[in-house]
């Protein structure tokens, strides 16, 4: 299983703040690690409003899933962290216009902070396009 792991540092993306990649390609399938709201310059969203951050935590993992072989329509999973459950409804809408008519599996935690002052984080696991 080795040779089939790939460690993915996407373009279009901010290098990762620790130890870890954006996203891993394993086999037919991709795990994509928490994506923060953090545009491609590196810069942190946490002073922008909650719309906004989830805005680009999803084009982070739209970015990440592409860079694996993968896409929007391949989603299996999705968890979302929130740091507020009452966002949840705007979480939804922004969500569900993003996605479209894909339904993945998804649960939601709330969580008391994330790092850097964020609002919301999002991780996801996908198929590769075949």
């Amino acid at each position: 299983m080795a040779g089939d792991i790939d460690y993915l540092e996407p373009h279009g993306m901010a290098a990762p703040g620790g130890h870890y990649s954006h996203a891993v390609r394993a086999g037919a399938f991709v795990f994509v690690s928490g994506q923060l709201p953090i545009s491609a310059n590196g810069t942190r969203l946490a002073d922008k409003d909650f719309q906004t951050q989830v805005r680009q935590a999803l084009a982070n993992l739209a970015t990440a899933l592409d860079a694996a072989n993968s896409a929007v329509g391949k989603l299996i999973h999705v968890r979302v962290y929130v740091t507020d459950i009452k966002d949840w409804p705007v979480f939804d809408k922004l969500y569900s216009e993003w996605i479209g008519a894909v339904r993945p599996a998804r649960a939601v935690v709330p969580v008391p902070t994330l790092h850097y002052g964020f609002r919301v984080e999002i991780e996801a696991v996908a198929g590769v396009v075949q």
